[in-house]
């Protein structure tokens, strides 16, 4: 294991989880002569996949575009658990030698750019023994995810100490907690709220699922048919990219269809769920948002789990806003009172970019929230840093694997031209700009004048759409807009 006491590397990533090992082995396979390490505040390996510990914990997305471009995935279920996930991340670690170059327990605190030295230098918190140690590196690639590992969000509900029973938030789910016989409310209306429901129904006496207004929620097969049928004919990798290749067509398809023709999908989404359901069924008040599809993101109910607990009793659907907590549950402003052992906050996310980490250059403070994004991967005015986020509309390591390659060709280029630095231009300060996220979401709103910005059009825009992404970084040419010195 390396220690990072005062060291120097050619490149810095920061974070282990799904994106930091997959830009570490492509950093491997496409610029093997740079030295690098990677910097992870947490014990393990796995990000995401190794924080969030609650029932049902799965993918979202299908797992042969979630998966890494270059190791197929090659289980049955096309949407993963996340102990199969974890597995995954940590099984290519392994093959591509990764585990050599991490250290953990160490958090990024402060990064400060020095034009004079050409590298960064990077302060760096030990969470054992809180010394704080220094790296330096000529390139910072962080992998850091875009919310907070030590906290979830929490609204401030009205008299939640009053309540005498188990309150808990998916993000740091207990270890040792048991839903046998007991009366369960879920609030919140995402991904996670979708996949803990029908989860914890399964031990619980009973589970209500409490929101405040509903969500898109689509239900379909835990396996792919065609993925099936393909990996008993074609090699594992190329039945891989096959896969890989129709799911993003179909995906890309999807989400044009729900932004040009939101009411047909709407009717489409309603059908979905009337099949699902009891006749008679009140769909209009749980499960018909206000909104057009992909104004926030669909949540995925693989094999209809959620809609056959709700059929099957275990799960009630509420949707009302909530008064006060009481003692022995919820009190709804329609009066209703809702019993409750336990109560599970599904509330969402505290968006955080590039982990807290606080920038400089040149001795100056870098705002991020007034910084413009360049192609999604780079802030304007800031040398050699890249960031990666993944699509609000499609798998997250569908953008992560063109960032890792993007970032590749960056340092190639460096290297042919001689130089030492490369900065994105910002764009004409008459352009309008907006949030860099373009979701009507909770987590969205709540961050706003938090997170960089985006301008009107390419490259300072993030297109949300893989093909055009996947011909620009990795196959178009390195625009004048990014100068090399």
């Amino acid at each position: 294991m390396v220690s990072s006491n005062d060291q120097h590397v050619d490149i810095l990533i920061i974070g282990a989880g799904l994106s930091g090992i997959g830009a570490a082995c492509h950093l491997q396979t496409e610029c093997p002569e740079k030295s690098y390490m990677i910097l992870e505040s947490r014990e393990k390996m796995g990000g995401t996949w190794d924080l969030f510990r609650y029932p049902g914990i799965r993918s979202d997305s299908d797992m042969f575009t979630l998966g890494y471009s270059f190791r197929p995935w090659k289980e049955a279920k096309s949407i993963a658990d996340g102990p199969s996930i974890l597995r995954y991340i940590q099984e290519t670690a392994a093959e591509y030698a990764i585990e050599e170059h991490v250290v953990y327990s160490k958090r990024v605190t402060k990064a400060s750019w020095s034009t004079e030295d050409h590298l960064w230098k990077v302060e760096v918190l030990d969470t054992k023994t809180h010394h704080t140690q220094q790296v330096s590196c000529r390139f910072l690639y962080a992998n850091t995810g875009y919310y907070r590992y030590d906290e979830g969000y929490t609204p401030d509900f009205q008299d939640r100490d009053a309540f005498q029973g188990e309150f808990i938030h998916p993000q740091i789910w207990p270890r040792e907690f048991e839903a046998e016989g007991k009366e369960i409310i879920v609030i919140g209306s995402g991904a996670t709220a979708v996949t803990i429901v029908p989860a914890l129904a399964q031990a619980a006496s009973h589970v209500t699922l409490l929101q405040r207004s509903p969500t898109y929620i689509f239900s379909a097969p835990y396996t792919d048919t065609t993925a099936d049928r393909l990996r008993k004919f074609l090699p594992p990798m190329a039945a891989y990219r096959v896969i890989r290749f129709k799911n993003i067509l179909r995906g890309s398809f999807t989400y044009q269809l729900c932004r040009r023709a939101p009411e047909l999908v709407k009717g489409m989404f309603k059908k979905n769920i009337e099949k699902q359901l009891p006749e008679n069924y009140d769909v209009d008040t749980h499960f018909t948002p206000t909104y057009n599809p992909w104004d926030q993101r669909v949540c995925l109910d693989p094999s209809a789990s959620l809609f056959r607990s709700i059929s099957k009793g275990s799960v009630t659907m509420v949707t009302d806003h909530i008064e006060r907590f009481d003692a022995t549950g919820i009190v709804l402003q329609s009066g209703t009172h809702l019993d409750a052992d336990v109560i599970v906050s599904a509330t969402g996310l505290n968006l955080q970019v590039l982990g807290g980490i606080e920038l400089e250059v040149d001795g100056t403070h870098v705002e991020l929230s007034e910084t413009v994004s360049y192609k999604g991967l780079m802030f304007c005015g800031v040398p050699n840093l890249a960031f990666t986020v993944g699509y609000t509309n499609a798998s997250w390591t569908l953008k992560a694997d063109l960032v890792a390659n993007y970032v590749c060709r960056l340092l190639d280029a460096m290297d042919d031209k001689g130089a030492t630095q490369v900065i994105a231009q910002a764009p004409d300060p008459s352009m309008k700009v907006e949030t860099v996220f373009d979701l009507d979401a909770g987590y969205v709103r709540r961050s706003a004048g938090q997170v960089p910005l985006q301008g009107a059009k390419r490259p300072w825009r993030l297109a949300q759409n893989y093909p055009l992404d996947y011909m620009d970084l990795k196959h178009g040419s390195l625009p004048t807009t990014l100068v090399f010195s």
